[in-house]
């Protein structure tokens, strides 16, 4: 493969032209208003699972409408707390998976909250929720699930979700909540960019090869999926182009990203087909929180940095969340 995208020193000041809804806060506002009218009912029930140097919960909470949402709660074994918080957002088709699969962030001293994401957890770890809002005829993904009306797209649920994530997460006696920060990658990067702009008092947020970002020229520039089941699906609903790029523009990482309050690190790899570079640098250069880095892998694809941006982000997130 080679570099298919606009070159580095271009990238670093590429600007998006996606529209941004009139009522785009007074939407997310009215969304998340109507999410807190369920209690979190957030419960963490201690799980065996063999391993000696954590502990592991297995979590509830209500999500969008109420609906029950889990994920992983691992902390140290023996903590007393307060400790700093990171809650973890899943990529594109992946579950929760298994709990030992969990391990950096406990073993680096954190709290670790992962969040299952609803409707998923069948493509490469397995997931345990559901999404029981069903959608008017979708190409198969989710991309395109009642992708023609705001209220109905999956991402709004998604997103309300990991608010309501960080609010468990929170909520649980060990955690502390003023040091909270937020990761994931690909789909998870995306929904922790989201997360960055409809939570105000986050510590840090780091997302790695973001999804979900300048979807006006990534649903041009590759042809790859996810980004192309939009493609496709308005390859076969001639007509419906304007319709599906104006719910789009809810739930775009650029919008939310330029409401973030908090320090990030991100990532992006040049040679990366499923996230282009230019959509990940759309975020990064909207990014409203002045203390911000992008960590480029030069000659990688959508897997990005991987181990060595984890690497990254522990010399980075102990100082965002050391005692404040």
């Amino acid at each position: 493969m080679t570099l298919f995208d606009l070159p580095l020193d271009r990238l670093r000041e590429y600007r998006s032209d996606a529209a941004e809804p009139e009522d785009f806060d007074a939407f997310w506002a009215r969304t998340l208003g109507e999410a807190r009218e369920h209690e979190l009912d957030a419960r963490f029930e201690r799980v065996a699972t063999g391993l000696s140097t954590v502990e592991v919960h297995d979590v509830t909470f209500a999500g969008f409408g109420g609906h029950p949402v889990k994920g992983w709660f691992v902390v140290p074994a023996g903590a007393t707390g307060p400790l700093p918080v990171v809650v973890e957002f899943i990529g594109y088709g992946g579950g929760r998976g298994l709990a030992h699969s969990h391990l950096l962030w406990a073993s680096a001293g954190f709290a670790h909250f992962v969040m299952d994401t609803r409707g998923q957890g069948s493509g490469w770890a397995p997931g345990d929720t559901a999404d029981p809002v069903g959608s008017a005829p979708a190409f198969p993904g989710f991309m395109t699930r009642g992708v023609e009306d705001p209220e109905t797209y999956y991402y709004r649920r998604v997103y309300t979700d990991a608010v309501r994530a960080v609010e468990a997460a929170r909520s649980h006696p060990l955690a502390d909540a003023a040091r909270t920060a937020v990761t994931g990658v690909s789909q998870g990067g995306g929904i922790t960019i989201a997360v960055s702009g409809l939570v105000r008092d986050l510590a840090a947020v780091a997302p790695d090869v973001p999804f979900l970002c300048d979807f006006p020229r990534a649903t041009t520039v590759t042809d790859r999926t996810p980004y192309r089941e939009i493609g496709n699906y308005l390859k076969t609903h001639r007509g419906r182009t304007d319709r599906v790029r104006r719910t789009l523009s809810y739930f775009d990482g650029v919008h939310f990203a330029a409401r973030a309050t908090a320090p990030a690190l991100f990532s992006t790899a040049l040679e990366d087909l499923t996230c282009p570079p230019s959509t990940v640098f759309a975020a990064f250069n909207a990014y409203a929180h002045e203390d911000k880095a992008i960590e480029v892998y030069d000659f990688n694809d959508h897997e990005g940095g991987e181990a060595f941006q984890q690497a990254a982000q522990l010399r980075w997130l102990p100082e965002r969340l050391r005692a404040r």
